[in-house]
């Protein structure tokens, strides 16, 4: 357990962090909540700029209602060990500046770590949103960033109960631990209603008979280094989307990553088919939209699993593990990998039977925020501790 620095700090304040576009998601209710609470709560957030696409961004911080950025440090780009230290290098003297109670990141990305570390290195408390997830697969990044997050912070509000055996085997003390739920679905029940019908996505594309003659239509997103920096393993999974294309229209929302990879392989050719649109990337309401009416999400996306989940769609995941195993155990998700006979049987049974059912999981109720803020309002009030 960190203990303050000595010096003066700003009484019941936290320093909300965001990197990626992800984070948004997550952060938007949580900030919403913290600012309900009394007495008021001296709440500030920093973009760090790991995903730097200015439209985009401010596309996602208007939909989901999050104030604009007290600093954005503007990091961009670089490898992961650039990038992890460019953060650190440019957070540190808005920490000086700032001197809050405690630091809130959340999920698993480079600034997550990177901030992170910069608070425990000075004594300001850190706190850890969607803490304990394990793919236990240490060649991803991703959970490299996630077990040291953990090991450096506070308090720690875990998504599932499978979260408090991975925290305390790796010798987290259960008093430091919160079950509180998933606040990527207290924004997705938020936002519902708002969703951006499919009909209107397919009519900003010039695609509007798209779907015309067809019961339904799949959802593709691709982005993990894994999938889409080997030419092999990209062009493995694109025919094997196209053969699921013969039977059910793809709509294929690019990554940026992802679309310079298949340029750079030369692959644009085999993707022009009527049965697959390539959109650019869209924003969270037009993303929402085209999940809900989807018959089927194939994905290597962490989040989309989640969501898919909550939503009752089955989704297939274009990876060997996953680090949300409630998505499998209860919820609509499979794993088939980077196998085309895997993908293959995972989308038959889907198309004969409609997929896993699946439930909505403990504390997926749109309240998660609502928890994390009471429980971080009570932890001040305590003076930090355990």
């Amino acid at each position: 357990m960190h203990k303050p620095t000595s010096g003066a700090r700003a009484p019941d304040s936290i320093l909300c962090v965001v990197g990626a576009r992800p984070n948004f998601m997550k952060m938007a209710p949580i900030m919403a909540a913290l600012g309900d609470l009394e007495p008021k709560l001296a709440v500030s957030l920093v973009h760090t700029g790991q995903h730097y696409d200015a439209a985009m961004n401010h596309q996602y911080f208007e939909a989901l209602g999050i104030p604009q950025p007290d600093t954005n440090l503007e990091v961009g780009s670089g490898s992961h060990a650039v990038q992890t230290a460019e953060v650190m290098r440019r957070f540190e003297p808005v920490l000086d500046a700032k001197r809050p109670s405690a630091v809130l990141v959340v999920g698993d990305v480079n600034s997550t770590l990177a901030c992170a570390l910069v608070a425990a290195k000075k004594g300001i408390p850190v706190i850890h949103v969607e803490a304990g997830l394990r793919s236990f697969d240490r060649a991803m990044p991703e959970e490299i960033n996630r077990i040291l997050t953990d090991q450096i912070s506070d308090l720690l509000f875990i998504t599932e109960r499978s979260g408090r055996e991975n925290l305390l085997r790796e010798g987290i003390a259960d008093s430091r631990i919160r079950f509180v739920g998933n606040v990527m679905i207290d924004t997705l029940r938020r936002n519902l209603e708002k969703a951006v019908p499919v009909a209107g996505i397919l009519k900003d594309a010039c695609r509007g008979t798209f779907l015309d003659g067809h019961d339904g239509y799949a959802v593709l997103t691709l982005h993990r280094p894994s999938n889409v920096d080997d030419p092999d393993t990209l062009r493995t999974l694109l025919e094997t989307v196209l053969k699921i294309g013969a039977r059910l229209p793809v709509i294929f929302p690019l990554h940026p990553r992802t679309r310079a990879m298949i340029e750079r392989f030369g692959f644009n050719k085999m993707l022009d088919v009527h049965e697959l649109l390539q959109l650019p990337p869209i924003g969270y309401l037009e993303m929402l939209g085209l999940m809900k009416d989807a018959r089927v999400v194939l994905t290597d996306s962490g989040g989309i699993q989640e969501e898919t989940t909550a939503l009752g769609v089955p989704c297939i995941t274009l990876r060997n593990n996953t680090e949300r195993p409630i998505t499998v155990d209860e919820g609509t998700n499979t794993i088939a990998g980077q196998d085309p006979a895997k993908i293959l049987a995972a989308f038959d049974e889907i198309m004969r039977g409609g997929g896993k059912a699946g439930r909505v999981p403990e504390f997926w109720d749109g309240q998660a925020s609502v928890r994390i803020a009471a429980s971080i309002h009570e932890w001040l009030k305590n003076g930090l501790r355990d």
